[in-house]
């Protein structure tokens, strides 16, 4: 019965992670829209809608999927110059 609770624990943990994520990245969508056209539109450019919303799927893509792959902001502890590594938070 534990093991079978730990499942649907986790199950519901990660419904409402993907939720989460997915308000997040429709947010940011519209803010990516409204960027894009007012800085196109003080650029003195007139794009179709098709373009921004192109533009803007790009740009939040980008940075959904670099976001999974940078390094964390929070070091160790340590302020080693010489300790470069990559520290991958999706897997940890």
């Amino acid at each position: 019965m534990t093991a079978i609770r730990g499942i649907l624990s986790g199950l519901l943990a990660s419904v409402i992670g993907i939720i989460v994520i997915g308000l997040l990245a429709t947010i940011v969508f519209a803010v990516a829209i409204f960027v894009i056209s007012t800085g196109a539109g003080l650029a003195g450019y007139d794009p179709s809608a098709d373009f921004v919303v192109l533009s803007a799927a790009l740009v939040v893509v980008s940075v959904i999927l670099t976001g999974g792959f940078t390094p964390r902001l929070s070091g160790s502890g340590s302020s080693d110059e010489g300790d470069e590594t990559f520290e991958d938070r999706t897997f940890n």
